[in-house]
């Protein structure tokens, strides 16, 4: 057995054991289901066991392997909870989509609508019991990326300031930093690995999966020789942008180059992409429409009967490519809030908001008429929000890459929303331009998904608004 071999047999025998597993148990699914379903018709029960087991295998194969193609057995991608049960239910319902066409195809396989979605049910519920138990014992461990970091000096302390938490290193565990030459170190003397062995040397030794490269400075300090050799070992070579892409979920502006974006993939406009979020879109906003229109009319009664003036406010505002549309929502200042034409963010405990506007802007009712212009193609449901003129021409100057937000069309809610508070400063829109720029390079229906599901809960507990 060769050295790439023995380094990947211990993490696919853990992806191996997970999938028996969750497959063993979703075939026992359909045998609960069958007594379930059957219960009290022995005769019934009876005439539905004949050739039972090749078709609850069926099932549990038709499961993993949509499970398979959202990524759920992959050991080196880390699925927040929210993320993990939106890949689960989207499985089962692929799975589920894929089963009653080879039903139709191939009679002879079919199991009964009743058994097949208390199976379903029943399934949902194993898998996500298996996932938290896995989560919980020390296999969890096996399934982990070992991270060697190549660079101790600022670049690479990063990983230490800005994943220092036990929840950001849930797919990864940092095995050391060997330190480049003649550079400065930062990392704590605790984590280095000071040695006269090659980087691949060490890495061999270590067990190693990923090294991750970091050097402060790249010129003269790359060893390609050496990286050439731990990939033909099987190491998996990334550098500090696309680790920080993958694990944190943001694009880390201070360490990104032009041609780290251009060469890294995403940004995908084509044209399956721009008509799957133009339907998702459509079918969000217009079922999130149907469902509060009566709370848009009580909002607008609300704000007229407390201070004079229109219950609709009209702002300019920078969307896709640069171009300026006109954005609505609920007015939540007074009348004169600006009244001397100078643009201002809004500040906690803000004295221009009404008692109305304070509770409107808390709970996002104040952005609902904002769904009228996601059904008009203005907006989409989901992306980096829009701001105004004043602040884009200023933003454009201070923040690098600022711009390329507006590739995209701005969103009701988004990725930036969902992870920094609401930003009232140069900085803050620095740090959400991070989680902007990792939205434009990575969106999808799946995330977009995602996000809608998480807005949920900001909205839920007011977390981000001001």
């Amino acid at each position: 057995m060769d050295v790439k071999t023995v380094r990947s047999s211990r993490k696919q025998s853990a992806i191996r054991a997970l999938w028996f597993v969750e497959t063993l148990a979703l075939t026992f699914a359909v045998f609960v289901a069958a007594r379930l379903r059957f219960r009290g018709d022995p005769r019934g029960l009876e005439s539905f066991a004949v050739g039972i087991a090749p078709r609850a295998v069926l099932v549990a194969l038709a499961v993993t392997g949509a499970m398979f193609a959202f990524g759920l057995y992959q050991s080196y991608v880390r699925h927040r909870r929210i993320d993990l049960l939106l890949r689960i239910a989207l499985s089962f319902s692929l799975g589920g989509v894929a089963l009653l066409t080879l039903y139709y195809l191939l009679p002879g396989t079919y199991i009964g609508r009743g058994v097949l979605a208390i199976a379903l049910v029943i399934g949902v519920c194993a898998v996500c019991g298996v996932r938290w138990v896995v989560s919980r014992l020390s296999a969890a461990q096996m399934l982990k990326q070992r991270v060697l970091v190549y660079g101790a000096g600022n670049n690479a302390n990063l990983i230490n300031t800005r994943l220092r938490r036990k929840s950001d290193r849930q797919s990864f565990v940092v095995l050391g930093f060997v330190p480049a030459p003649n550079q400065t170190i930062v990392v704590e003397d605790a984590q280095l690995i000071r040695t006269d062995e090659t980087l691949c040397t060490v890495a061999d030794r270590l067990d190693v999966d990923e090294i991750v490269i970091a050097p402060d400075e790249r010129r003269g300090a790359m060893p390609m020789e050496q990286m050439l050799k731990c990939v033909q070992l099987g190491m998996r070579i990334t550098d500090l942008s696309t680790f920080f892409e993958r694990e944190a979920g943001m694009v880390q502006l201070n360490i990104v180059d032009p041609s780290w974006l251009v060469f890294s993939g995403g940004f995908d406009y084509s044209t399956p992409r721009r008509l799957t979020k133009r339907f998702f879109d459509l079918l969000a906003a217009g079922a999130l429409l149907a469902l509060t229109w009566p709370a848009m009319l009580l909002v607008a009664l609300a704000v007229k009967l407390e201070s004079k003036g229109p219950a609709i406010y009209r702002q300019v505002r920078v969307g896709e490519h640069g171009r300026h549309f006109e954005i609505i929502k609920f007015r939540s200042m007074r009348v004169d809030a600006e009244s001397d034409g100078v643009a201002r963010w809004a500040q906690p405990g803000d004295d221009r908001s009404t008692r109305v506007g304070k509770f409107i802007r808390k709970t996002r009712l104040d952005e609902l008429p904002q769904l009228l212009l996601v059904l008009k193609g203005e907006m989409s449901f989901v992306g980096p929000r829009p701001e105004r003129p004043q602040f884009v021409e200023m933003l454009n100057q201070e923040i690098r890459y600022y711009d390329v937000r507006h590739s995209v069309k701005p969103g009701l809610t988004g990725w930036a929303q969902l992870r920094y508070p609401y930003g009232a400063s140069v900085r803050d829109a620095n740090e959400k331009l991070k989680f902007d720029l990792f939205y434009v390079k990575n969106h999808g229906l799946v995330f977009d998904l995602m996000i809608m599901l998480q807005t949920v809960e900001v909205v839920l507990f007011g977390r981000g608004a001001r």
